[in-house]
């Protein structure tokens, strides 16, 4: 009967193994059942220019992917400005109605009117998809830049000066973006220093390096849309 016992238990933590290893898989890769919004790990590699909205989209779909997050729809959190006849884009438009939480299951912001308002957007809390802190202010290097392209309340900015590097397209000198700051962090206590999303503009254009001489590494923020 103890050889019996001992023959099912093993029989049993064997059908075990593969939840526990999916479980820890999913744990590693960043909490991926539950993850509605991240920062991007990395950025397009050239500055602002992240190929359009749809290129954003794309990059935020891919990392939520290898992190075991795509079967959800992502899109990234950027405005862009009216141009021609094509209308502008507001950011809070595309992102979903919510609530949305990080890879630990901290939620950040329950709706879109709380996200725009109180939300709880920190260092602490604006994860990337693996579940990673974002270095900030007072960290070496500062990356607490993002890329908004957009007004306080998560609209666009008007046709004319660009405040989204020619909508998400320029890499070079010419142009700029509006960022936003996601340690909530800045040169004072000021509401713009401390923005999430509408803190100040980018100095010396839209390139890599003039990103990084700001504070950023052309990052931004994902959030799955279908919620």
């Amino acid at each position: 009967m103890r050889e019996i016992g001992k023959i099912c238990l093993a029989a049993g933590l064997g059908l075990m193994a593969p939840a526990a290893f999916d479980t820890a898989y999913s744990q590693s890769a960043g909490g991926s059942a539950n993850m509605t919004f991240f920062v991007t790990s990395v950025g397009s590699g050239k500055g602002a220019d992240l190929g359009g909205l749809e290129g954003a989209d794309r990059h935020c779909q891919a990392l939520a992917q290898a992190a075991g997050a795509g079967g959800k729809t992502w899109r990234a959190y950027l405005s862009t400005q009216a141009s021609g006849n094509v209308p502008a884009v507001n950011a809070q438009d595309r992102i979903g109605r919510g609530p949305w939480q990080n890879a630990k299951g901290v939620v950040i912001a329950k709706d879109v009117t709380d996200l725009h308002a109180a939300n709880n957007i920190t260092k602490e809390t604006a994860l990337t998809e693996k579940g990673e802190m974002v270095k900030g202010r007072g960290d070496t290097p500062n990356t607490h830049d993002m890329l908004t392209g957009s007004q306080p309340d998560g609209t666009a900015f008007p046709a004319g000066e660009d405040r989204t590097c020619g909508n998400w397209t320029r890499s070079g000198t010419e142009g700029a973006t509006m960022l936003g700051h996601h340690d909530r962090m800045g040169l004072d206590e000021q509401p713009p220093a401390k923005s999430w999303n509408s803190s100040h503009l980018s100095r010396g254009g839209c390139s890599q390096d003039a990103l990084k001489s700001t504070g950023g590494a052309g990052l931004f923020y994902c959030f799955a849309a279908d919620r």
